[in-house]
């Protein structure tokens, strides 16, 4: 899965931000997670090779602002620059995932419309209470692809009268992880799955969290990679297709076969995001030689 971080650092605003990954990740390094700066990845999608050509190939899927979130406020001054690189990279598809749904429509871009063909628009719901908030506002804004996440999951979500609108494609929930980790429970992802099935809407359970309970008893799963083989494991996930972007060559012209193949290494087979993964990035992250958090 390839992620693409052109600014870093976030502040909370609500429950789900309350043991935040990043901020523990950071401190581990002694960053400030709540300064927000320009990365060296800022302009990835249209950085080149020696030959002039586009790095990223055309046809793949990047996941946006994981380290931090797109429309957080400091980064007003960016977005715009953003939005532009978006346009360029017509032939790339960009998922976007965002706490702050309430930002959003002050935040698109004058020439968004309908929304662009090769944007997915997902916000982050971790219980009842932010999926009454945030979903309500992105089934009012335009756009062609939206979804949500329910991450870290740490209360039951009944999505019902947002999945029968038919706006929702995919919906991916997780577990919390790292210190101070809350539980997520086994019947949460199993009542959101059967509503997402019930509706029609792809639902990736991608991983457990690191205080996981089923049938009265709590699991401690410190491994990531474990907590995402029991999520798969689970049979939980269920896809009704994958989304269909609108992908175009520089030329203008869409793509009339897949432009991009997936790379998927071995483990791959039993990943929890198997389902909504566009592939391995090869960036060694899951890798334990290099990552020693997913022991």
């Amino acid at each position: 899965m390839l992620i693409w971080n052109p600014w870093h650092g976030c502040h909370k605003i609500s429950e789900g931000c309350d043991h935040c990954y990043m901020y523990f990740l950071d401190s581990k390094r002694g960053v400030d997670t709540s300064v927000v700066t320009k990365t060296a990845n800022f302009n990835l999608p249209v950085q080149r090779d020696r030959k002039g050509n586009f790095k990223l190939k055309s046809g793949m899927q990047i996941y946006v602002c994981l380290s931090t979130d797109f429309f957080v406020e400091e980064a007003d001054k960016w977005r715009q620059e953003i939005w532009h690189i978006i346009r360029q990279r017509s032939d790339i598809a960009f998922r976007i995932l965002t706490k702050r749904a309430h930002r959003i429509k002050e935040c698109l871009p004058d020439d968004w419309g309908e929304g662009y063909p090769n944007v997915m628009l997902s916000v982050t719901c971790e219980n009842q209470r932010r999926a009454d908030e945030r979903l309500p506002i992105l089934l009012s804004i335009p756009a062609r692809h939206k979804g949500f996440m329910a991450a870290p999951f740490i209360g039951e979500i009944d999505a019902a009268k947002y999945l029968v609108t038919g706006q929702i494609e995919e919906v991916l929930c997780g577990g919390e992880n790292y210190d101070g980790a809350r539980v997520c429970r086994y019947e949460w992802v199993e009542s959101l799955a059967k509503q997402c099935i019930e509706h029609e809407v792809t639902f990736n359970f991608i991983e457990t969290g690191t205080v996981f309970e089923k049938d009265g008893k709590t699991y401690r799963i410190p491994s990531k990679r474990i907590q995402s083989t029991q999520a798969y494991k689970s049979g939980l996930s269920k896809s009704f297709g994958k989304p269909k972007f609108e992908l175009k060559h520089p030329s203008g012209t869409l793509f009339e076969t897949e432009p991009y193949t997936p790379f998927f290494r071995e483990h791959c087979s039993t990943c929890g995001s198997r389902l909504t993964c566009n592939g391995c990035s090869n960036c060694g992250n899951c890798d334990i030689t290099y990552n020693p958090i997913y022991k």
